[in-house]
């Protein structure tokens, strides 16, 4: 187990309260257990995984402790099949007896369930068979007392940063460490430890009678590489006192450029529309489009599952089927559709690992950062936040509340709210017109503000 061994380097190095890999082995001879015991009872395959998370939350007040949160918990999941038939069960109980309850429960499920043809483990010849170091896993002994100062700090600095800001909707400080394992019938057994710490920060503004909210955070492997309490303490000032003086605009169509942040959930429903489930239930405006010109050709999707550190990567998806490097979007033409062992055998297309999410997207860029988007979009709306679901996955019909800055000229004049964007996905892919080279890196989709031709603007 290269993940065991791994985790153990690490921990001589750094004792942790919240280490968690010393269970690697005994949660490896659980799954191996249910495996085992799934064989003999006749079944055609089944696959077992489980997880284990524990961790540490504090969270703040105006300065004061409002929330301490310890957890442990976890649980196992087992999947049998018999005959194109399907059963599944759990159990956080990892006792002898309790494995094989939770298994025989399964496979008395999978005989009263009706035959699906594609139901089944994925392929023997996709399983992985190497796993890199990811450096995922990084433990740190820490206190609620740290985590309480790292959230007080965050504090403090957003409310001496503007006198406008007076009030804070609190401040959270987490560290958390977890270990999975998942194995199947087809000799497929392998874990990995991981480690997350994340801090955020709430500000509340207000000015004539109006008020406003902003936040900011920072998310990371390591707890020695996330943004120091007191920068994200003053963004989330800074951002709130920003949108303080909301005025609406008339209603009209505008260049749109959106912020790193919103950009990132443009593209998520570009996850959506290509996702399998989506295809095989012919609920997406992107159907068939495999090689069609769905993005300008100067634009790219590269995914990464390998990456060292990232937020998102993994040498597997939750199928024990290899992941890889691949292009999802080439010159502006989709490439690929992202399919499970399922949805691929319901398409008749080759299962490309992506049971469980997508690993670490990152777009190509104009060269530009986001100020130089801002200038070069003269005239326009600076979208810094969406609101509501008015998103069709099967038309592409987009319509969402927003809020954000007015800029005219290149210049930023005042801020924007109770307006609406609306569009279509499909013209609003097309119409992209630049992607900033300044990335948010805290989610699987890195990438920076997208600058979009003419939106229609609901306003006065």
């Amino acid at each position: 187990m290269l993940c065991y061994r791994y985790c153990r380097q690490i921990k001589s190095r750094s004792v942790s309260s919240h280490s968690i890999d010393i269970e690697l082995d005994s949660l490896t001879d659980a799954v191996s257990m249910a495996l085992e015991y799934a064989k003999t009872l006749g079944t055609s395959g089944a696959e077992v995984a489980i997880s284990k998370q524990q961790g540490l939350s504090v969270s703040t007040r105006m300065k004061e402790v409002e929330t301490v949160e310890f957890n442990k918990d976890g649980a196992l999941g087992i999947t049998v099949f018999r005959d194109g038939c399907k059963g599944s069960s759990s159990t956080s109980d990892l006792s002898p007896a309790a494995i094989q309850q939770a298994v025989k429960a399964a496979n008395d499920i999978a005989r009263f369930t009706s035959a699906d043809p594609y139901n089944g483990l994925a392929d023997k010849s996709l399983m992985a068979t190497e796993f890199p170091e990811l450096d995922l896993y990084h433990p740190q002994e820490i206190s609620p007392e740290e985590l309480t100062h790292l959230a007080v700090l965050a504090e403090e600095a957003a409310l001496d940063t503007d006198p406008r800001v007076k009030t804070s909707d609190g401040a959270s400080a987490n560290a958390h460490s977890s270990v999975k394992v998942y194995g199947n019938s087809h000799g497929f057994l392998n874990g990995f430890c991981s480690s997350r710490y994340s801090l955020s920060c709430v500000a509340i503004g207000e000015h004539e009678g109006g008020m406003q909210r902003d936040y900011d955070y920072t998310i990371s492997r390591k707890f020695s590489e996330m943004v120091a309490p007191e920068i994200i303490g003053k963004k989330a000032a800074e951002k709130t006192a920003g949108r303080l003086g909301g005025r609406k605009i008339a209603t009209t169509q505008l260049p749109v450029l959106f912020s790193p942040e919103i950009a990132t959930g443009l593209i998520g429903h570009l996850v959506g529309a290509i996702s399998g489930g989506s295809l095989y239930r012919k609920s997406s405006f992107l159907l068939d489009a495999i090689d069609t010109q769905v993005f300008p050709d100067w634009f790219s999707i590269h995914e990464d599952p390998l990456l060292v550190g990232a937020l998102a990567s993994s040498a597997y998806d939750s199928e024990g089927v290899a992941t890889q490097a691949r292009d999802i979007i080439d010159n502006g033409r989709l490439a690929t559709y992202l399919l499970t062992s399922y949805s691929a055998r319901k398409l008749g297309l080759t299962n490309t690992g992506h049971a469980g999410g997508i690993y670490n997207w990152t777009l190509s860029t104009t060269g530009q950062t986001f100020d130089q988007l801002v200038k070069e979009m003269g005239t326009g709306l600076i979208v810094t936040e969406v609101m509501g679901q008015g998103v069709n996955t099967v038309t592409g019909d987009y319509s969402r509340g927003a809020a954000g800055f007015y800029v005219e000229n290149g210049v930023i004049l005042y801020p924007v709210e109770e307006i609406t964007i609306a569009g279509n996905l499909k013209d609003m892919f097309q119409n992209i017109l630049g992607v900033a080279k300044d990335r948010d890196l805290r989610s699987s989709i890195r990438t920076g503000g997208i600058l979009m031709d003419k939106m229609k603007i609901a306003g006065n």
